[in-house]
């Protein structure tokens, strides 16, 4: 099953920027998607959706991972 989302898609520019800054600037460039902050190490749903991207951050609220949709 091919899954076909609108916009920018992923967000590697933004590994080891804050996490806040980083979750911003994402629904800026993709206005169909809400970023949603993750801590490093928490344990989510495997489900895909066009409409979220994780931003996956350390202790120090940096994004260690690249943001994309999913």
């Amino acid at each position: 099953m091919s899954t076909q989302c609108r916009g920018k898609s992923s967000w590697p520019e933004l590994v080891r920027s804050s996490g806040v800054s980083a979750a911003a600037t994402i629904e800026s460039e993709n206005p169909n998607v809400d970023a949603v902050l993750v801590p490093e190490g928490s344990i989510v749903t495997t489900d895909f959706r066009c409409d979220r991207v994780r931003v996956w951050v350390n202790s120090a609220g940096r994004v260690y991972q690249t943001p994309r949709i999913g």
